[in-house]
Parts: structure tokens; sequence; C-alpha cells
């Protein structure tokens, strides 16, 4: 019997998506309201490795800090 590789998901590489639901792109900024990603960031998640979902989470982690300040 073959075997069939599951797709990668957020869980299988271990980087849970920063989504929280509120989906809207702010016209000024670029960056949605909720998750603070580009839609490019967006866009490129579900194919993206553990390294530049990491990359895209520390640069949201920098705008929240940003907006915070």
């Amino acid at each position: 019997m073959r075997s069939i590789a599951a797709p990668a998901t957020a869980a299988a590489l271990g980087v849970a998506s920063p989504c929280v639901d509120v989906c809207r792109m702010d016209a000024a900024s670029g960056l949605c309201e909720g998750c603070l990603r580009t839609i490019e960031e967006i866009a490129e998640w579900s194919s993206a490795g553990e390294a530049r979902r990491r990359a895209i989470l520390e640069a949201v982690a920098m705008r929240r800090a940003a907006r915070a300040a």
C-alpha cells in the first residue's frame, strides 16, 4: 500500500497563523487591521515554510510594538 503525504498545515509546520478573523485591510498602512500582516504576507502564508512564517510573525510583533509605543 502506498503512503500519501498530507499537505503541509500550520500545525504540521509548528507555526500557527496570526489571523484573528478580523480581515480588513487598512488603506493607509497597507496592513490587515486584525493580524497586522501585509496582503503579500497573507497571500504567501499557506505556502510559506517554517522559517518564512517565523519571519512574518517577527515582523508582526515589531508592528504591534510600534503601535503600542
